[in-house]
């Protein structure tokens, strides 16, 4: 199945792991992240493997970005069939108790983690519901659904994204638009180590082999819409 994909965070990790994944199964994807070199040089490394794959350096979490990334996408590869919410932002590190969390860090992290994902969502959304096909991931945590001390902004965060996921569902499953939430697990990635420097990495799903699981999902089309799935440990 050949199809247009955005990947949001992809200059590293889940991200990039996924990314590279969709092209090597024929997809054109649309790298999204800040990190502008590391998002070039992930874009490189599709393109030396045979595939097709775009960068656009964006925040998610700026509004005034998030046309330019839809337009963008649409320039590249065309009307977008998959779109994939990994961006996420942890929050200051050392993880911080709530109360310690200036309200400053909190909306940082949602604007982020939620508000962009919800922007998004909505221009891309509707080119979708209009054709009336797509699929949009979230990529959620453990963090979501359990109460963790210290992870309360990345918590409350992804909870928020996971309804999000699931009021969309609602709305526009009817119209051929399809949602998925997943929990990848815990991972070895830059992210985590700076959460759980202390974590052994060697317990830890490399972000290639959870890609891998997720795309035979998308591919196969084996989730029921507004599904919530864990891959892997769990984070």
């Amino acid at each position: 199945m050949l199809l247009n994909a955005i990947v949001t965070g992809a200059s590293r990790g889940l991200g990039r792991a996924l990314a590279a994944e969709l092209a090597r199964h024929g997809a054109k994807v649309v790298l999204v992240a800040r990190e502008s070199e590391d998002l070039h040089a992930a874009v490189a490394e599709i393109r030396a493997a045979g595939g097709e794959a775009h960068a656009v350096a964006a925040d998610l979490g700026d509004k005034e970005a998030i046309h330019g990334i839809a337009g963008a996408a649409a320039a590249l590869v065309g009307p977008i069939d998959l779109l994939v919410h990994n961006a996420s932002a942890l929050g200051p590190t050392p993880l911080k108790l709530l109360l310690d969390t200036e309200c400053e860090e909190l909306e940082r992290v949602l604007q982020v983690n939620l508000v962009g994902p919800f922007r998004l969502s909505k221009v891309i959304g509707g080119g979708m519901a209009l054709r009336g096909r797509g699929t949009i991931v979230h990529i959620s945590s453990d963090a979501a659904t359990n109460a963790y001390p210290r992870w309360g902004a990345y918590g409350v965060s992804k909870a928020a994204l996971d309804h999000l996921g699931r009021s969309f569902a609602a709305e526009l499953g009817e119209l051929g638009v399809r949602t998925l939430i997943v929990d990848p697990g815990e991972m070895d990635t830059v992210m985590h180590a700076a959460a759980m420097p202390e974590a052994d990495r060697a317990t830890l799903a490399r972000p290639s082999e959870v890609a891998k699981k997720l795309v035979e999902i998308l591919f196969e089309q084996r989730f029921e819409n507004g599904a919530r799935m864990s891959i892997g440990a769990a984070s």
